[in-house]
């Protein structure tokens, strides 16, 4: 069976997008991860996208339940265009991404910022089976509302994530879906944000969400792609304002 490293890499080069006319996305991501601090992280790497270039973010919240994204390309071609209205900041830096093990990877954002991210990612029966399934599907389930949605349901108590949003609006109104392909878990993180350590992975009192986005109090890492449509959210004159906020 391959690595997760080699499936990443194959997805850099080859990820193609799902058909159809809603903005689109490919690659893989690390939904959320969070930690004792209080801190909850994210990761997506999009090489392919119907809308821009391709781009890498790097989701933050803080204790005080404040989100940030951090990206490669400006928010109007990145995750704020459809978050923005939930963020307290957002702005642009390298962010690197680098494979040190056929299933451990580096996140950093050198900057200001000084970000240093390290995860090891796992494969349990759950996921496996998951993946399989996943990659049996018919196309026209992934734009199924009530396939997602079911899916969600069965997900996050299987995975004991607590609640799974694979379907719904996000903070700026965009209808978003996701597409799995291949999925795995946090085996173990470690994190600092300038300098501060934050702590041990551990399940949020309270889990958050980002609009019908809900947040895994798992760590979970998927090859897939996300869909957004913005016809829902075209007449609000706020979206794109809060698009490019920060």
């Amino acid at each position: 069976m391959d690595s997760v490293r080699t499936l990443v890499a194959q997805a850099e080069v080859s990820s193609e997008l799902a058909p159809g006319t809603a903005e689109r996305f490919a690659g893989y991501a690390l939904m959320s991860l969070p930690f004792s601090s209080g801190h909850v992280l994210g990761l997506r790497r999009f090489p392919v996208t119907s809308i821009g270039p391709g781009y890498t973010s790097v989701w933050v919240r803080t204790p005080a339940e404040e989100w940030t994204i951090y990206t490669t390309v400006d928010a109007e071609f990145s995750c704020p265009r459809y978050f923005g209205r939930a963020l307290e900041s957002t702005s642009v830096h390298r962010i690197d991404v680098d494979w040190t093990g056929e299933r451990t990877f580096v996140v950093t954002i050198g900057d200001e910022i000084d970000l240093r991210w390290s995860v090891t990612l796992a494969a349990t029966p759950m996921t496996r089976m998951m993946s399989r399934v996943a990659s049996s599907l018919p196309a026209r389930l992934w734009q199924s509302e009530a396939f997602l949605s079911a899916l969600g349901a069965v997900a996050g108590p299987s995975l004991r994530a607590g609640r799974i949003g694979m379907t719904g609006k996000t903070p700026n109104a965009q209808l978003f879906k996701a597409r799995l392909q291949r999925m795995w878990v946090v085996e173990s993180s470690q994190a600092s944000i300038g300098g501060e350590d934050l702590g041990t992975v551990e399940r949020l009192p309270r889990q958050t969400r980002l609009g019908d986005f809900w947040m895994p109090q798992r760590g979970i890492f998927m090859i897939g792609g996300a869909a957004f449509d913005p016809s829902e959210a075209a007449d609000d004159p706020t979206i794109a304002d809060a698009a490019s906020a920060g």
